[in-house]
């Protein structure tokens, strides 16, 4: 439509859309009717109905609200007829060759990527229940639960579950002082308030920890783990408290420096780590064969060497190592301790899971994990491992990443790793024995090495000292005393520092004439409180009589700082100055025009302003009609050829419509003469 058409349209407003077309809406002024065009094209799309043929049907609410709202006939629209719309079959159509050995390459994958997981895995439960205190068989059953039961369970795709470096310690420690029976209730209860935390939608709250504290908390559990693992590692007991673990590495290498066995079984557990540092960089094939069991099979050569006398690991029945709780063990609830550790384990075992989840997502482009039913698998997971008896279960990275790296895309690999995993160890259970334990030591010195990560000290010390600091803080509170203790530490340490850094109040004072001025802004908390009073006591010592005291910068006024504030204007006016006090906020009644205040003069009162019209609502009605303007410039001549085409048509339209002779002579002459209608 033309820039001159579009001026035609009288006794109506226009608005434009986001897609550029205007629209013109009713004002309620007679116009002549528009000479029928076009309507705007609609796109249509083929869809299925429910007597399966394929309909078309608009691409969008916006293009059927064009061609219904569009006035007089329609000759552009195509209507769909019933011979153009051909039947859907509803056969199913056979799968092509092409089709099914993309899914037999896909079924391969997962199964081979679940071997892949289970040959990571299988060393790392052992390990893990030997580093924990408790038999190796109940690391076996927690793996092949974290497979078969968090695995099979929505949440999260390739992340792969089982008992963790991470939660060795601290498990080492609640067995050493409540004894193994008591560590099924636990784990029991620990998986029943994740699946309530999950369920109340908790699961996001872990995200919002401070990254400082989740590196302190996973600096301080693998630091300690180095030092337990080192004992094992020369066939040698540790002391005990990760302090005295530390103290004893110096007596550790003596006797192991006059003991040729533990020399051997040193020598086997320093291979162990080495490999584990280096496999990543063997090129070929043989690369992807996993470290750890590289290492197992060196170890299992080595002590079958004759005048080998290494310690193995001791292997019995695995139905037999199951422990259900009973009521003995129930009635251990009543202790602080327990109540204790059961809440140190939901923390603990949720946030590795989750801040894991975290790390694999980033390992991958497919579905992203969410994150309440994944704590919700988890703790069905130890909700289970807690009625056997086994050990905790969370998500484990090393086993995440193999996951990936072998290429898995949904959970089947993770959920076939656990299936493997019972299978050894209910048909090749005399293979474990053969595995001496300083090479398993060796496996968890390297993860335990993996946690600390000390490149990430001085990583975060560059980037932001402060929170470098609650890092520190959290590793050191750790050691020294428990895990959950250094958490709880860490998070105090980092709320405060954020606090103080929110806590950032601009205070400036000045003179002007006879008032003294204190202007703030920013956030004014009881942090800043002595900055707050000096600054009053300032400006009362200033000798003015007027102090202007103005707030309405200050994005925060805390309640201590508010009364502070407060009562110092209380004083001031009782000793006789005059203070004007302007507060944050919204703002507060005006007064009346023209009345006068302490600190304003009577004001004259506006004359009242004549009210305007409200815009037009730029949203298209039902009587909308669509049209493009063009933009652009007509020729000059247009108004003469205009008058001589359009406009006798037009008059005619107008007289049978019943409009008088003088509208239509002067629609008919007014663009010749160079008047424009509006």
């Amino acid at each position: 439509m033309s820039g001159a058409h579009a001026r035609h349209a009288r006794g109506r407003s226009a608005a434009t859309d986001g897609a550029g077309r205007t629209f013109r809406m009713d004002a309620g002024i007679p116009e002549s009717p528009s000479r029928p065009t076009a309507p705007p094209t609609i796109t249509t799309t083929s869809v299925i109905g429910e007597a399966g043929t394929i309909e078309e049907a608009p691409a969008g609410g916006e293009a059927a609200t064009a061609a219904e709202s569009f006035p007089g006939p329609k000759p552009y629209t195509t209507a769909v007829t019933a011979a153009a719309t051909p039947k859907a079959s509803t056969t199913p159509k056979a799968s092509t060759p092409k089709a099914s050995n993309a899914q037999k390459t896909d079924l391969i994958t997962e199964i081979t990527a679940s071997l892949v997981v289970f040959l990571v895995a299988l060393p790392l439960c052992i390990g893990v229940a030997v580093a924990s205190g408790v038999p190796a068989e109940l690391g076996i059953i927690s793996g092949v639960i974290g497979g078969l039961v968090v695995g099979a369970a929505r949440g999260s795709t390739l992340q792969v579950s089982g008992p963790a470096a991470g939660l060795a310690a601290l498990v080492a420690e609640t067995v050493l002082e409540h004894g193994v029976a008591m560590l099924g209730v636990i784990v029991l209860f620990s998986g029943l308030l994740q699946i309530v935390l999950g369920l109340i939608k908790f699961g996001r709250f872990f995200q919002a920890i401070s990254l400082a504290v989740v590196q302190g908390m996973l600096a301080g559990i693998g630091l300690p783990l180095m030092f337990s693992q080192a004992y094992p590692a020369a066939d040698a007991k540790a002391p005990g408290t990760p302090i005295e673990n530390m103290a004893g590495v110096p007596g550790l290498l003596a006797d192991t420096a006059g003991n040729p066995q533990a020399l051997i079984a040193a020598g086997l557990g320093i291979v162990t780590v080495v490999l584990s540092f280096l496999w990543k960089k063997v090129p070929g094939p043989v690369r992807k064969v996993p470290a750890a069991l590289v290492a197992v099979g060196i170890g299992i050569a080595v002590a079958a060497l004759p005048g080998v006398d290494v310690r193995t690991l001791q292997v019995g029945n695995l139905l037999a190592s199951v422990d259900v709780p009973g009521a003995e063990q129930f009635a251990g609830l009543a202790d602080v301790g327990i109540i204790t550790a059961i809440l140190t384990f939901t923390v603990i075992a949720s946030a590795e899971s989750l801040f894991t989840a975290a790390a694999v997502d980033r390992m991958h482009d497919g579905p992203r994990t969410r994150y309440n039913p994944e704590l919700i698998a988890q703790g069905a997971g130890n909700t289970v491992a807690g009625l056997l008896g086994a050990l905790p279960i969370t998500a484990v990275v090393a086993r995440s990443s193999a996951n990936v790296q072998a290429g898995a895309k949904t959970r089947l690999s993770r959920t076939l790793h656990g299936l493997w995993l019972l299978a050894f160890a209910l048909l090749l259970p005399q293979v474990l024995a053969l595995i001496p334990i300083s090479v398993l030591a060796g496996v968890l010195i390297h993860s335990g090495w993996k946690l600390f990560a000390p490149e990430e000290f001085p990583k975060m010390w560059r980037q932001d000292r402060g929170e470098c600091a609650v890092m520190t803080l959290t590793t050191l509170v750790i050691v020294a005393t428990a895990l959950l203790e250094g958490v709880l530490v860490g998070l105090a340490a980092g709320i405060v520092l954020a606090a103080v850094r929110m806590s950032q109040t601009v205070i400036r004072q000045h003179t002007d004439h006879d008032t003294a001025k204190v202007v703030m802004a920013g956030n004014a908390t009881f942090l800043r409180l002595p900055e707050v009073i000096e600054a009053l006591e300032a400006a009362a010592e200033s000798g003015k009589p007027r102090i202007r005291l103005d707030l309405t910068g200050v994005t925060h006024l805390d309640h201590a700082c508010r009364s502070q504030v407060e009562e110092f204007v209380t004083q001031q006016r009782g000793k006789g100055l005059r203070v004007e006090l302007l507060l944050p906020g919204p703002a507060q009644r005006p007064a009346t025009p023209g009345e006068p205040t302490a600190d304003r003069p009577a004001q004259p009162v506006p004359l009242p302003r004549r009210p305007t019209a409200p815009a037009p609502s730029p949203a298209p009605g039902p009587t909308a009609e669509w049209f493009y303007l063009d933009t652009r410039p007509m020729p000059e001549d247009f108004a003469e050829r205009y008058a001589q085409e359009y406009a006798p048509r037009y008059t005619e339209e107008h007289a049978a419509h019943g409009y008088g002779p003088g509208y239509t002579d002067a629609y008919a002459q007014g663009y010749p003469q160079g008047h424009a209608p509006h």
